[in-house]
């Protein structure tokens, strides 16, 4: 009887709990790959609530600044562009590459963005004008809480890729495709100023 009892816990020891652990950090990585993706979809909203606000915007400065029509049209090929980029990052946001193409979209947005609130400095009317500074305040708004899911997404990406490198968990990452995730981060400095509305 204590031979089998001691046979029964060696197999315990030696088969369940590496089992046991397996699963849980299997269940972990899993866990934490869940909420990078969850953090980005946060993000999504925000994105898209901005690019919803862009064309009132565009529209509500055509009647102004008709002299700018370029400057209007690279706002909108650039939020168009930063759409699509969007969409094919919201549908993996563990797709590196789709991370890539949507920050350079949204860099290229906010250049575009920048230079109509620089030339929107020379039109008063159009600072004046009650339905562009409700836009205005709502884009503003809409802004800052596009940077707080972005640092909320950058915080569960460092934990997740924190999670798949560390031993063991890098040995079982590696067997089952947990891929790296791509920070949600800008590259340039005029990319990390956000296009200042002030009106």
């Amino acid at each position: 009887m204590l031979v089998f009892l001691t046979i029964l816990a060696l197999v315990f020891i030696f088969l369940i709990v590496p089992v046991g652990i397996f699963v849980g950090m299997y269940n972990k990585l899993v866990r934490l790959r869940n909420a990078f993706k969850n953090a980005f979809a946060q993000i999504d909203v925000q994105l898209k609530r901005r690019y919803d606000l862009i064309p009132n915007l565009v529209e509500t400065a055509k009647g102004y600044m008709k002299h700018e029509r370029e400057t209007l049209d690279a706002v909108i090929t650039a939020r168009n562009q930063a759409q699509s980029a969007s969409q094919a990052a919201a549908s993996d946001p563990s797709d590196s590459g789709a991370m890539k193409s949507l920050v350079g979209a949204e860099g290229a947005l906010t250049g575009a963005m920048g230079r109509m609130f620089a030339l929107m400095e020379s039109y008063p009317d159009l600072k004046a004008n009650q339905n562009m500074m409700q836009v205005s305040e709502e884009l503003t708004s809409t802004e800052n809480k596009v940077a707080f899911a972005r640092q909320a997404y950058n915080d569960a990406v460092m934990g997740y890729n924190n999670g798949r490198e560390t031993f063991p968990s890098s040995l079982l990452a590696g067997m089952f495709k947990f891929e790296a995730a791509e920070l949600f981060e800008v590259t340039s400095e005029a990319e990390k100023a956000a296009p200042k509305v002030s009106f």
